[in-house]
């Protein structure tokens, strides 16, 4: 079926081109008209601070969007007649934003605690109709931008809060720079700006028409901000990588002598069956996410979807199709300084790498393993959190916001703990918050606790709490666990009041938790997933485990060069996070599940070019040998595209997607070198035949699945043709012998 596709795509050329292009241009109307906003969403589902933020939107609608802080701050203090005015004037332009619901002003008796001691400093808290999820960032820029105009030199206004963030958010990585770099490695791949050009052409049109879906899913799921960059980043590499592993077995076939059209059926039902199957895992890995039960995995993992299945489809309806224009012209416009027979000479190179670690495969195995290990253990001190706005570039307003009111009212003014109070036996609910708020007060690491604040209905209390210290500081968090665990039964014991905390701070912590208890189901769905896959593809039981094993091995590796590099050191300084910082506990998971699909990618297109030549000589050391020198440069070229492109998001000045640049770029380049190159090999060699053993039982049991194919002859051709000569009219079948 695979091959009547390619050939079908292959003689209507030019019709299958033409449907490619008004897909694209449909996909991207229909986004235009119907497509979604961004949304972001991290209040863990039944969580406690989801219940506290649910509560707020009830009882106390004018309180239940975010919050954001106006900061201003003047040497000569913010008091006096003439900057007084001033800022009154800013706060008088802020109130008429549509999605303002109210401005706290410090220069009220109840805003008396909102400047600084020194009377340099001072904040209104601005209560917005909606919360940070549910802004775009154009809403936000629109609230933003006219208030940090209203500064100058004599008087300095920031802004802090989530929705500041959103209106400066730095971008993450970008396209262009990801097409820069796999147009440089395919062309110094290939030698070709031809040869180049398709892998370039198929990844573009299926990232396109996958990017428009996504808008199309905002409508359904809740996609964070930072979810499309990366899936676009993550697309193109799985787009060229698939590409690019068709294109080299096409142009290996000519190089054999056989015409165009064979070999482009032989490269589809070789290559195409691996580029099915790899696409299949990494469709496996992102469903894995949705176990997490997190809104934005949720949405990250719908965005990222479109994008493998479009540009599975395109390696094997559109590539075919434009190998047929292409044809012998693909060696055309030769790159200079680069030689014409890099594909023989490279595989001789590969070849006799893989000879070498097969003499020594203890050695390789032990010293890749011991390479392993070492970069893993960094991982054992990560520390998992949220950064908050004092890692953000130092450009940002919400940074200046966050310094100020640090150094103004100490680092826990940034992010307050709510808590949501109910219920009261002596209907005094004013009262008996007040006197939870006296008895948490105490509690250490408690800065200042507000008076409680009742709803127009008298049933619910707002009750505002200040730590000592900084929202991403572990002492918070023991904070927020203290007072759910100790402090808060112990002040309502009797009272009959149920509180809920909730928060920035309250919801990070509800997050790790709740991720942390799904973890093992996450991880054991996508390997066990995975292993049953390869199983019956390989039919092997030891192949898949050494894959889930050697998986697992590069994930610890890649999140020890991650834990290195946010702890604080030279590593962290180079790439521009100077100072000790927590990792969002999603992040990992993402990288996981990115590199879990990418390096089963690698792994199918290693094993299958093993695999076909262990099926025609049973020689399992000639397999190797022969199977990496014939793979090595398709892989090593895809890893060099992913690499760099992830390090594109090291550029950007997000602190979120430096993490997530280095952990990918660590990851892939630590599973295409330590694990393919050197950790593969050497354990097949170890093992021997013992590779492909299967019990008989289980054989019989698996559905046969044969990934590496077979070179379509002039026979297979032959048969083609008279299939067509019936079917189809004589002049297309005169135009597919051309």
């Amino acid at each position: 079926m695979l091959v009547g596709l390619a050939d079908f795509c292959y003689r209507r050329r030019r019709v299958v081109v033409v449907a490619w292009i008004a897909a694209l241009v449909g996909a991207f109307a229909l986004a235009g008209a119907f497509g979604g906003e961004l949304r972001q969403d991290y209040l863990l589902p039944g969580s406690e601070s989801k219940a506290a933020s649910d509560t707020l939107k009830d009882r106390f609608p004018q309180r239940a969007g975010d919050t954001v802080q106006i900061v201003v701050h003047a040497e000569a203090g913010v008091s006096s007649p003439e900057l007084k005015a001033r800022t009154e004037r800013i706060f008088a332009g802020v109130a008429e934003n549509e999605h303002v619901v109210s401005v706290a002003s410090p220069f009220t008796a109840e805003g008396a605690r909102q400047i600084s001691r020194d009377g340099k400093t001072a904040y209104a808290d601005v209560a917005l109709d909606k919360n940070d999820n549910q802004f775009t960032p154009d809403e936000a820029k629109a609230l933003v931008e006219p208030v940090l105009a209203a500064g100058d030199q004599t008087l300095q206004v920031e802004v802090g809060g989530a929705v500041a963030a959103l209106s400066q958010t730095a971008a993450i990585g970008g396209t262009g720079i990801g097409l820069l770099a796999a147009a440089v490695v395919l062309l110094i791949t290939f030698g070709s700006a031809v040869a180049m050009g398709l892998p370039i052409l198929t990844a573009l049109f299926g990232l396109g028409i996958a990017t428009a879906i996504g808008e199309l899913l905002r409508r359904v799921v809740d996609v964070p901000e930072w979810a499309p960059a990366t899936a676009a980043m993550v697309g193109l590499g799985i787009g060229v990588d698939y590409a690019l592993l068709i294109v080299t077995r096409f142009r290996s076939s000519l190089a054999q002598g056989h015409e165009p059209r064979q070999a482009t059926l032989t490269a589809i039902a070789t290559a195409g069956r691996a580029v099915l199957f790899a696409g299949l895992t990494v469709v496996v890995s992102m469903l894995g996410m949705l176990a997490i039960g997190q809104p934005a995995t949720t949405g990250f993992a719908f965005t990222v979807l479109p994008a493998v299945l479009v540009v599975m489809a395109a390696s094997v309806t559109l590539l075919p199709a434009v190998l047929g224009f292409a044809g012998r012209n693909i060696e055309r416009l030769h790159v200079p300084l680069v030689s014409k027979d890099t594909h023989a000479s490279d595989t001789s190179r590969w070849y006799r790498w893989s000879r070498f670690i097969q003499h020594r495969p203890r050695l390789a195995a032990t010293g890749a393993l011991v390479a392993l290990l070492a970069l893993s253990a960094p991982f054992l001190g990560i520390r998992f959190g949220f950064p908050d706005a004092q890692n953000d570039p130092p450009a940002f307003t919400t940074r200046h916001a966050y310094d100020l009111l640090a150094d103004g009212f100490g680092p826990g003014i940034s992010a307050p703990v709510l808590l949501t109070v109910q219920g009261t036996s002596n209907g005094d609910l004013a009262s008996a918050a007040d006197a939870v708020g006296d008895s948490l007060s105490k509690v250490d690491g408690v800065a200042f606790v507000a008076p409680a604040v009742v709803n127009p209905a008298g049933d619910t209390a707002l009750v505002r709490l200040t730590p000592t210290t900084s929202p991403q500081d572990t002492v918070t968090e023991d904070l927020v666990r203290a007072l759910r665990d100790d402090s808060i039964p112990a002040a309502t014991a009797g009272t009959g009041l149920t509180i809920a905390v909730g928060g920035l701070v309250a919801a990070n912590v509800d997050n790790m938790k709740g991720t942390a208890s799904r973890l093992p189901l996450f991880f054991g769905g996508v390997l066990l997933l995975s292993f049953v896959l390869l199983m019956m593809v390989f039919r092997s039981v030891v192949v898949p485990l050494k894959a889930v094993i050697m998986n697992l091995l590069a994930s610890c590796a890649a999140f020890g060069v991650l834990a290195l590099a946010v702890s604080g050191g030279p590593l962290g300084a180079l790439v521009g996070i100077p100072e000790a910082t927590p990792v969002p506990i999603l992040l990992p998971i993402g990288i996981f599940a990115i590199l879990f699909g990418l390096s089963m990618d690698y792994e199918v297109f290693l094993l299958s070019r093993i695999k076909e030549e262990y099926d025609k000589t049973g020689d399992n050391a000639l397999a190797v040998a022969d199977g990496l020198a014939k793979s090595a440069r398709v892989i090593t070229a895809g890893a060099a595209v992913m690499v760099t492109v992830f390090l594109s998001f090291v550029l950007g000045g997000d602190v979120f997607g430096k993490m997530f640049g280095i952990g990918l770029a660590a990851a892939v380049f630590i599973d295409a070198t330590i694990i393919r190159m050197v950790l593969v090999p050497a354990t097949m060699e170890l093992l021997g035949n013992r590779n492909w053993w299967l019990p008989g039982w289980l054989d019989r049991l698996l559905p046969n699945i044969h990934i590496e194919g077979h070179e379509v002859t002039d026979d297979d051709v032959d048969l083609r043709d008279a299939i067509v000569s019936q079917r189809a009219p004589a002049d297309l079948h005169s135009e597919s012998k051309v």
